[in-house]
C-alpha cells in the first residue's frame, strides 16, 4: 500500500492530509511510479490525481451557511465561501496544477508564479523569479508543487509568500508525493502550514531524490526526458 507513515500524519491537528489510499488512487499512482509510461500516460494519470488533491485543498477554505431558495420555492441551506483562492505555482512542475484549480474551484481566483532551483550538488534553494497578485493577503493561498524532497524549495518558497504578507495558516501545499524527511522538515519550520498530499515515501536517496519515488517530475509530464 502506498505512504506507509499517512495515518499518522491525518493525526497531526487536521494539518497534514494524505488521500485515501483506495484502488482508484492506488491504480494512478502505479502508472505515475511506472518507469514504462510514456509521457502523455504520464500527464494523463497526474491531472487525474490533481483534482482529487485540488478537492481535498479547498476543503480548507473557509465558508459559512447560506440558504437559497429552490426552483420550487423551498429552502435550501449550504454553504458559500468567504475567500477567494491564489494558486501560487513554484516553476516548472507546479504550473501542470492551474487547470485543474481552474475547473474546480468557483469563486474568485488568482494565479501567482515562483521559480526556485536547486543546487544539485549542495541541494539549496534559490529564488529566481516571483510574481505574487496584488490581494494574495486576503486569499487562501494553494502552494502548488508536485514533489517535496528535502523541503528546500517549499521552504523558500512559504518564507516568500509569508514576507508578502500572507499568514502562514493560510498556505496549503498541494502536493503528488512526499518524502518522510520533507514533511518533518516542512512541518517543523511552519506549524501552521497545511499539506495535502497523495503519497508519502519513507526515504530519499543519497542524491536526495524521494524514493521510490517517480523520476523527475517536470521532464516526465512536459515530454523533455532525454
Amino acid at each position: 500500500m502506498e505512504s506507509s507513515g499517512a495515518a499518522a500524519w491525518t493525526t497531526q491537528m487536521d494539518r497534514i492530509t494524505v488521500l485515501e489510499q483506495d484502488r482508484s488512487l492506488l491504480n494512478l499512482m502505479t502508472i505515475i511510479r511506472d518507469l514504462n509510461t510514456n509521457d502523455r500516460d504520464f500527464s494523463a494519470a497526474v491531472e487525474k490525481v490533481v483534482r482529487r488533491l485540488i478537492t481535498a485543498a479547498l476543503g480548507h477554505v473557509p465558508a459559512e451557511e447560506y440558504t437559497v431558495t429552490t426552483p420550487i420555492n423551498k429552502p435550501y441551506t449550504g454553504i458559500r465561501f468567504t475567500k477567494g483562492v491564489c494558486g501560487v505555482s513554484i516553476l516548472r512542475a507546479g504550473a501542470c496544477m492551474e487547470q485543474a484549480l481552474r475547473d474546480t474551484w468557483t469563486g474568485p481566483l488568482s494565479f501567482g508564479k515562483l521559480l526556485i532551483q536547486r543546487d544539485e550538488e549542495t541541494s539549496i534553494a534559490k529564488i529566481y523569479y516571483s510574481k505574487l497578485p496584488a490581494g494574495i493577503t486576503d486569499d487562501i493561498v494553494l502552494l502548488l508543487e508536485p514533489m517535496l524532497a528535502t523541503g528546500g524549495s517549499v521552504i523558500k518558497a512559504v518564507e516568500n509568500l509569508t514576507s508578502n504578507g500572507v499568514p502562514e495558516e493560510s498556505i496549503v501545499l498541494v502536493n503528488v508525493v512526499s518524502s518522510q524527511k520533507g514533511l518533518d522538515v516542512v512541518s517543523g519550520r511552519f506549524p501552521g502550514l497545511k499539506v495535502v498530499a497523495a503519497a508519502v515515501d519513507a526515504e530519499l536517496t543519497a542524491q536526495n531524490y524521494i524514493s521510490p519515488g517517480l523520476g523527475d517530475f517536470g521532464d516526465r509530464y512536459y515530454g523533455t526526458t532525454h
